[in-house]
């Protein structure tokens, strides 16, 4: 196996399409460790995201195979446990049908690295001179890759809450990529109604801070 679009190509759900017994062997080893871990009195929460999604077919396609493995995980160690089941919105059109993709996922983590990407059509791994020149001569006001672009990334992000939430009224949903330790972007994704973020370590303390005077902020 070689990759030749890193960006675009075989990775995510599709390489779990692709090739079912590499995502049969994950989930096996998630339900596994989960199962091992109860066995010793612990008290572990698995929550299984899928990237990439682009409908909610691909999803049911993985789901199928998780819910297969977790049945033969319960009885081999005899012990019940539950899971979640969710998914990264990546790509545009995820966060278009976020409603249909909300009937089999039970939280989404809005992968914005990506997202932007996507929806610029730049790639991070050399859009640093464009971007430079852009800011230069004003086209762009901000490195969208350290900004968040709320005018237009930023509306896919609300229209796949949104969406995904008038399927699952209690869909968690969150973000993941470096906007989650960026303070503007931060207030932003409090404002539009997300659970948390994630980023970079180094990026935590700031997150904190960016999440507790946001919080502070709206709550007058």
């Amino acid at each position: 196996m070689h990759e030749v679009n890193p960006m675009m190509g075989l990775r995510g759900v599709r390489l779990g399409i692709v090739y079912p017994e590499i995502t049969e062997t994950q989930f096996s080893a998630l339900f596994s460790a989960t199962a091992e871990l109860l066995k010793e009195g612990k008290h572990p929460i698995l929550e299984i995201m899928v990237p990439l999604t682009i409908n909610s077919m691909e999803l049911k396609h993985q789901k199928a195979i998780a819910d297969r493995v977790h049945k033969r995980i319960q009885e081999k160690y005899g012990i019940n446990f539950d899971y979640k089941f969710g998914t990264m919105i990546e790509i545009p059109r995820a966060a278009l049908v976020a409603n249909k993709i909300a009937e089999v996922a039970e939280f989404f983590s809005f992968g914005t690295n990506d997202l932007t990407q996507m929806t610029f059509g730049f790639s991070r791994d050399d859009v640093n001179s464009i971007v430079a020149k852009y800011m230069e001569d004003k086209i762009i006001m901000a490195d969208p890759f350290n900004t968040f672009d709320q005018e237009c990334v930023g509306e896919l992000v609300k229209i796949g809450v949104e969406r995904g939430r008038s399927q699952r009224a209690n869909l968690k949903c969150g973000v993941c990529g470096e906007h989650g330790g960026d303070p503007t972007s931060v207030e932003f994704f409090y404002k539009t109604g997300l659970n948390y973020v994630s980023c970079s370590p180094f990026r935590v303390p700031v997150a904190r801070l960016a999440a507790a005077q946001a919080a502070i902020k709206n709550s007058k």
